[in-house]
């Protein structure tokens, strides 16, 4: 049986999942700046309500609880790491997905994947139209 996102999101007390889709830039780092950027602007983060001049004073206001979003994330990194994004290894998502270009839904319904996500930490995975990069998804689950 398969289990969705959210449903495995609901066994993870306290943290918040969340998930975007943006287009395919070879700049990640590029990519993520413009998403928090986005998120921001958009004020679809926990801590909006204090009206942060900055995606970084939105960051200081909620501390330690972060903003359950994107903007959590500051940077991209080749490894796993606190506040990071990294991209999944080539064993990785042939373990996860069984291919090494899975589609959104192979990635919503991988059970493993999905309570293998550490909080405080983002994940990205390129999503292929054929064999063209055409979007990155940044998945994660909130500090708490």
């Amino acid at each position: 049986m398969s289990t969705s996102f959210f449903t495995v999101c609901e066994h993870r007390m306290g943290a918040e999942p969340y998930d975007y889709t943006v287009p395919y830039e070879a700049d990640v780092q590029a990519a993520l700046d413009k998403l928090r950027q986005q998120v921001f602007d958009s004020g679809d983060f926990r801590g909006a309500e204090f009206d942060p001049a900055s995606p970084e004073e939105a960051l200081e206001m909620t501390a330690e609880e972060g903003t359950a979003s994107i903007l959590d994330i500051r940077r991209v990194s080749e490894t796993p790491d606190f506040c990071c994004a990294a991209p999944l290894s080539t064993d990785e998502l042939n373990r996860y997905f069984g291919t090494e270009k899975p589609t959104r839904n192979q990635i919503a319904d991988s059970d493993d994947f999905w309570d293998d996500l550490e909080r405080g930490m983002a994940r990205y995975i390129i999503l292929y139209d054929r064999e063209e990069p055409k979007q990155i998804y940044f998945v994660g689950f909130s500090f708490d």
